[in-house]
């Protein structure tokens, strides 16, 4: 066999990006200023800023991007700093309506001016309260009003004595008969000058004692006389409407002028025409409602009375008095109530739910009318009735305030307000896929959500970014009292954000993994009794975060060193070769290698993936393999019949297997089964493959890497150990200490390859073989060897079938 040239190394100092202590130019973070402004989102500033300029509608902001990125966080400080000079919103007050109950009336006041209003109204009662009563107890009032009782009871008695009078010449006289818990005027005969009954007359006529003319005669004379009795009853009740009239003429020229002029002091107070239409109607109200400040005489009061003059007063709902700028509401819990409000009902002594507009609540669109609503669009999604309400408010620009009640269940308490105009800007704080999925499935959310704000989760590494990381470690220290960090603690934190970027030339903008470490690194300052938080405390505090979440991947290595899950880490063996997996367990992140081998024979099935035979395999994986079977048919199957069926298969994993990360790998395998060379087992094999042959770049890279080199440790390093990584991801290699360590001591090797034909040169030691003018491959080289098998494969067929075909005939 031809042997294969040597592999090209990754030389140790290409594993990491190191930052120097010394291009930092402090000492310890003490000297820095604290940072103000926001970290590599230029872009997510400048689309907010745009959002907040355009006042149009539907020019609501919606902010992406991943947790921990600085979007809640920025978007307060951009409200806080943008909001110097802004209006004064106005004033929401909700009054009754005097002519409809059940919808009372909107009132919007400049900023200021609704608890003034609110405070005059109840004033203004409280003052009838005290100058009504005086009235109606002072000698002007009650002699004109007994007068004008007096005068017409006068009248009635006059009428009555004349009938009275009439009625004793024809021989009866006027009684009061009780009639259940009714007194009713009737007429009796006066026989001999005393009162008779007519059914003791009608007994004595009975018994001749009385003549039966003179009984008939006394019939139709109470007939007569009852009708009369009507008539004067009749005028005797129209006298007192007459009076109750006279005395309500009596109570509005008397009263009237008192509360005209207390209702004028607040008009000249407040000259907006629907205060002046309102303050008619409570004039108007207060006029034929003079009762209500009388005495109420009652024997036994309710628990809890109402309060008669509810009627009066004001629902100041936003009072913006000590607001010197554009409201900024941050809504923590968007649900229903707390964003548009409720109206409150109350049981009464019956059981009946009852309300009114005093039981109107505001939410949060209302308080930051004019100003700015920030929540979290996940959250508002998933309480029940707010998305739909919150799209028709920001379509229609007008908040309708309901009973959240009677959305859902049966209620009898109903409330219609006046709808309230509102101009907010509403910011909502989500993901890219919650963004996408509403721009794609709700059509009306591209029309209110014109803007996305996209934060990035990277941003350069530049000497301004690595200023700006200093500063934000300083405002860290400062906000929680931790201790300084000094530029070699500084160093190595900026390399863990490196290693999150997951690239040399990035540094991660996910501050709050950045804010724990530096706490953490504190507690180790701390109980260290350092009184500067160092590199020491630093890599402590990575470490400890990566040793809390590491439980499954220590049982796994355990597994792995007792032979239970069986990876093999030297020798060599045909048709088997070491992948490398990534598990992700929540917060946990390892890689861990797996034993993928394949095994060949003649056939038409073609690559037989058997993850997926066993449900077991993803849709990106099922590619892979496809892609595989391409390249494999374009390298040797073009004078030939791909006469192939080859399986492979994930050894011992049951849990699934996703990603193309390992199409490289299952390559190399095949070839290895038909070329009969056996792959080196010290070797683990990561990358991605197109149908050219071709490595591509893959994820997890770090994790990959370290999780092999633990397994080789483990079993003791002998110095040919590595792994096989595409080129492209050098830039990504962010390796532990230890590993960097050990490829600089020789002990370990990264092979960065671009093609297959680089890493079955590694794995076989035997040359690759480039293909001829002729369509052949240069002999004793692997693809020579696959080639031939692939002959002898595609000939096996032709003769099987030929048989068969015989067999049939025969």
């Amino acid at each position: 066999m031809k042997d294969a040239p040597r592999a090209k190394e990754l030389p140790f100092d290409k594993l990491y990006q190191q930052i120097k202590p010394d291009l930092l130019p402090f000492d310890t973070t003490q000297e820095c200023k604290s940072c103000e402004g926001i970290i590599g989102q230029e872009r997510a500033l400048k689309s907010i800023q745009t959002g907040l300029d355009i006042k149009s509608r539907g020019f609501n902001i919606f902010i992406t991007g991943m947790l921990g990125t600085g979007r809640t966080t920025t978007i307060k400080k951009f409200l806080d700093k943008i909001e110097k000079t802004k209006f004064k919103p106005d004033d929401i007050l909700y009054v009754n309506n005097f002519k409809a109950a059940d919808e009372p009336t909107l009132i919007t006041l400049p900023g200021g001016k609704g608890a003034l209003f609110q405070r005059e109204m109840k004033q203004l009662i409280e003052i009838l309260k005290i100058n009504i009563p005086e009235l109606l107890k002072s000698p002007y009032y009650t002699e004109k009003r007994d007068r004008i009782i007096e005068n017409q009871q006068n009248k009635q008695k006059a009428v009555l004595k004349q009938f009275e009078e009439e009625v004793a010449k024809e021989g009866f006289s006027v009684i009061q008969v009780q009639i259940g818990t009714f007194v009713k005027p009737d007429l009796i005969p006066i026989i001999e000058g005393k009162p008779t009954p007519f059914d003791k007359l009608e007994a004595e006529t009975r018994e001749k004692k009385f003549p039966q003319a003179g009984l008939e005669k006394l019939h139709k004379k109470y007939e007569d006389l009852t009708g009369k009795l009507e008539q004067v009853f009749k005028h005797m009740k129209e006298t007192e409407e007459k009076t109750r009239a006279l005395l309500k003429d009596w109570d509005n020229s008397s009263l009237a002028p008192i509360i005209k002029q207390a209702i004028d002091d607040i008009r000249k107070k407040f000259p907006f025409d629907k205060i002046g239409e309102y303050l008619a109607h409570v004039e108007e109200n207060l006029n034929t409602n003079v009762g209500l400040f009388r005495p109420q005489m009652q024997e036994q009061k309710p628990k809890d009375p109402p309060d008669p003059f509810t009627s009066y007063q004001v629902n100041l709902i936003i009072d913006n008095s000590d607001l010197k700028k554009a409201p900024v509401v941050m809504e923590t819990n968007p649900n229903y109530v707390n964003l548009f409000g409720s109206i409150e009902s109350t049981m009464n002594r019956f059981g009946f739910m009852q309300t009114n507009f005093t039981k109107i609540k505001a939410g949060s669109l209302l308080k930051a009318n004019g100003g700015y609503l920030v929540i979290s669009a996940l959250d508002a999604l998933l309480e029940p009735g707010v998305w739909l309400s919150l799209k028709r408010t920001l379509r229609n620009q007008k908040l309708e305030i309901q009973n959240y009640a009677s959305l859902f269940l049966f209620s009898t308490a109903r409330l219609k307000p006046e709808p309230v105009d509102i101009n907010v800007k509403v910011i909502m704080i989500g993901d890219s896929h919650l963004y996408n999925l509403l721009f794609y499935k709700d059509e009306d959310f591209k029309k209110i959500f014109k803007i996305k704000a996209e934060f990035d989760s990277v941003t350069p590494l530049t000497k301004k970014t690595l200023l700006e990381y200093a500063d934000f470690v300083k405002k860290i220290t400062e906000e929680d009292g931790l201790l300084p960090v000094d530029k070699y603690g500084m160093a190595v934190l900026l390399e863990y954000s490196i290693r999150l970027a997951g690239r040399h030339k990035k540094l991660s903008t996910r501050f709050h993994h950045l804010e724990d470490v530096i706490r953490e690194g504190n507690y180790w300052a701390t109980k260290d009794g350092s009184k500067l938080v160092g590199r020491v405390h630093i890599e402590e505090a990575i470490q400890e975060r990566f040793e809390r979440v590491s439980l499954i991947e220590d049982k796994i290595q355990e597994m792995i060193e007792e032979g239970t899950l069986m990876i093999d880490s030297k020798g060599s063996t045909v048709g088997q070769v070491n992948g490398l997996s990534v598990y992700m367990q929540g917060e946990a992140s390892f890689g861990k290698p797996t034993r993928i081998t394949a095994a060949t024979s003649v056939g038409r099935a073609g690559v037989i993936n058997i993850e997926r035979e066993a449900d077991l395999s993803g849709r990106t994986h099922n590619k892979g393999v496809l892609i595989l079977g391409g390249y494999l048919r374009g390298k040797y199957a073009q004078d030939k019949p791909f006469s192939l069926s080859a399986s492979i298969a994930f050894e011992q994993a049951y849990s699934g297997v996703d990603g193309d990360s390992a199409s490289s790998t299952e390559v190399y395998a095949i070839l290895s089964s038909l070329s009969k060379l056996p792959l080196r087992q010290d070797i683990a094999v990561t990358g991605s493959l197109n149908q050219k042959g071709e490595i591509q770049p893959i994820g997890g890279i770090n994790e990959k890497i370290e999780g092999f080199f633990d397994v080789c440790k483990a079993r003791k390093l002998t110095g040919t150990q590595g792994v096989i990584m595409p080129h492209q991801n050098v830039g990504n290699l962010m390796l532990r200490k230890d590993v960097i360590e050990a490829v600089q001591n020789g002990l370990f090797h990264v092979y960065p390859i671009k093609t297959i034909d680089e890493g079955i040169e590694i794995l076989t030691g035997v040359k690759a073989g480039r293909r001829k003018k002729d369509g052949t491959f240069e002999v004793d080289t692997v693809h020579y060897l696959v080639d031939q098998e692939m002959h002898r494969l595609a000939a096996s067929w032709k003769t099987f079938d030929q048989k068969n075909d015989k067999n049939k005939k025969d």
